[in-house]
């Protein structure tokens, strides 16, 4: 039997919709928030900058990004054969590798903070 990378993809995706599922509504309400003039200590700029210099909190703003990324790569894959691009293997190429690039540039700026 041939091997497949398919539980990886899979794998990819469905730790990065349940990320963003439980994720996206909390970024969406924290931002919401000072934008209502309602800003709590939680949200300065100092307490954000705290967290994003912490390596447990580069670590979750890289993990939320790249999970996101993976997983909106393989959901735009899924959604282009729907509506009838056959050319699978080109697609699945150029949403992967902008996945890719996308986590090492995530990667890539946690370091840099």
């Amino acid at each position: 039997m041939a091997k497949s990378d398919k539980a990886l993809v899979w794998g990819l995706f469905a730790a990065g919709g349940t990320v963003t599922a439980f994720v996206t509504p909390v970024l969406v309400v924290l931002t919401l928030l000072p934008a209502l003039g309602v800003l709590p200590d939680v949200l300065t700029y100092d307490s954000l900058r705290a967290f994003a210099d912490a390596t447990l909190g580069r670590l979750a703003i890289v993990a939320i990004v790249v999970l996101s990324l993976w997983h909106a790569a393989h959901r735009l894959r899924i959604t282009l054969h729907d509506f009838g691009v056959r050319a699978d293997y080109a697609v699945a190429v150029v949403v992967y590798v902008a996945a890719a690039v996308g986590s090492l540039a995530a990667g890539w700026y946690a370091l840099a903070l």
